[in-house]
Parts: structure tokens; C-alpha cells; sequence
């Protein structure tokens, strides 16, 4: 059975003044221990994808259906969605001010395994995840993400995702503001969760620099608000190489 089944799904967003159409029928599957990554200009409909999956207020679908191994996901709340097996890595990662890393990362813990870890094993495994990441361990005694740099925000987003071992993860642009030594050891934990877990990842980037890294089965084109164009890791290579003008033109006719 597919891991994640996206139908016919279309998506708007409240303006303020206005719903405002923003996925218009997307359709993709991804099964267990696939990588697929997306790729599409500014403003085509990656992050909108990514968030109306996770459960987002800003975003109503008012078509179509995803399925988590069978189980309705947009019948699902969002605390619900994450106990299913999904997580989302955000491309601007939000800073929780009285809370600590630890803390944190416990409680999520707890509500996803159905039961605290025990503490023991839990200080290892933590330590262990951060030195991967070559965190500082005083990082988990710090507020979340407060005061942190953009590349040590993505560090603790992938820390979360070692810890609570999804069986989907969905990557918001998880390569952005890095710089090359960051974005090496981002991928290398992004390979080790996939590789302990052989989970489904959807991986939304703007450029081939992260899947020199992370490999991915399939690339899709997102133009439009949907999927334009499906292929290898050859398709990223053209997308470095020519830009995005041919999908662009052809998400716009379509």
C-alpha cells in the first residue's frame, strides 16, 4: 500500500480579501522508502502542498483527498496527523520563547511513541542525534529555535525528525540559508532517519544542491499549482541547466 496518495487535490488561501485558488489538482504518490523531490519557481504551490498536508488553518482544501496508508488524512487533526507518522520540517522554522529544547523534545516525543521514553535512554538519545548534527549540547537547555541562526534552526528541525522517526517526513526547503558545510550535515541526518526507518520523504527545494546529498527516486516539476513534468535525477540536472521557463509555460497553459 502507498505510503502517501495525493487525488485531484486543490487548495485556496484566505487573503484577507479574497479565497485565492493555489493547488489546482495535484496528484502524486509516494510509496514506502521513496525520496521524491520537488522543484518549481517562486509562488507555483510547493509550500502550500507541504502545509495543507500537515494541517494548516491559512489553507482550505475544497477538492480532492490524502491518503496516509489508507486513512483519510484531512479528516485528521493535526496532532493527529503527527501521532499517524507525519512531519513536517518548515522552511522558516517559528521560535517558542519559554520552552526548552528538552522539554520540547520529550513531549513530542511522548505524544508520538503513545508513552514517555525512558529517561535514560532517552539523555542517549539525544546526545547521540545532537553530536550527528554537530549541535552543542547546550542547545537543549535553550529556548526553541530562540536566538538560534537560520542553519541552526534546519539543524534542530532535523534533530526533531531523528528523534521522532516519521514515517513520512515532508522537507520545506530545508536547504535554504545553509551554508555548505551545514547543508552536508543536514543531509547526512535526512540520510540516516531514511535509512533507519526507510520512511516515504517529500523533499521541496529550489535547487540540485541538496540532492547531490540526498538522492532522490523521482523529481516533479510544479508549475501552475500542480505537477507539470515526472522523471529521475536527470530531470533536476536540466532544471540547473535550462531553468524553469518550459514547465512555466506549460503549467500556464494547461
Amino acid at each position: 500500500m502507498a505510503t502517501l496518495e495525493i487525488r485531484d487535490l486543490h487548495v485556496s488561501v484566505n487573503t484577507g480579501t479574497e479565497d485565492k485558488p493555489i493547488l489546482k489538482g495535484v496528484d502524486l504518490t509516494i510509496d514506502q522508502g521513496e525520496t521524491h523531490a520537488i522543484m518549481g519557481p517562486n509562488g507555483s504551490g510547493k509550500s502550500t502542498l507541504a502545509y495543507s498536508i500537515a494541517g494548516h488553518p491559512k489553507y482550505t482544501v475544497t477538492q480532492g483527498s490524502v491518503l496516509l496508508d489508507g486513512q483519510d488524512v484531512l479528516g485528521m487533526t493535526v496532532d493527529e496527523r503527527a501521532r499517524a507518522g507525519m512531519f513536517l520540517a518548515m522552511q522558516y522554522p517559528v521560535e517558542v520563547p519559554g520552552v526548552s529544547n528538552a522539554n520540547f523534545l520529550r513531549t513530542a516525543a511522548t505524544a508520538v511513541r503513545g508513552e514517555a521514553p525512558k529517561l535514560r535512554h532517552w539523555v542517549k538519545e539525544v546526545k547521540e542525534a545532537m553530536e550527528g548534527l554537530k549541535m552543542d549540547p547546550s542547545f537543549s537547555e535553550r529556548a526553541v529555535n530562540e536566538g538560534f541562526s537560520g542553519g541552526e534552526k534546519k539543524r534542530n528541525e532535523i534533530l526533531q525528525m531523528e528523534l521522532l522517526r516519521p514515517k513520512l517526513a515532508i522537507l520545506d526547503e530545508t536547504d535554504s540559508g545553509l551554508d555548505i558545510d551545514a547543508l552536508r550535515v543536514v543531509s547526512e541526518g535526512i540520510n540516516r532517519v531514511h535509512a533507519a526507518t526507510n520512511n516515504a520523504t517529500l523533499l521541496i527545494t529550489h535547487y540540485t544542491r541538496i540532492l547531490r546529498y540526498v538522492t532522490p527516486d523521482y523529481v516533479h516539476v510544479f508549475a501552475g499549482g500542480k505537477v507539470v513534468e515526472s522523471g529521475g535525477r536527470e530531470l533536476a540536472d536540466e532544471l540547473e541547466e535550462k531553468g524553469y521557463e518550459r514547465f512555466t509555460k506549460a503549467g500556464a497553459s494547461a
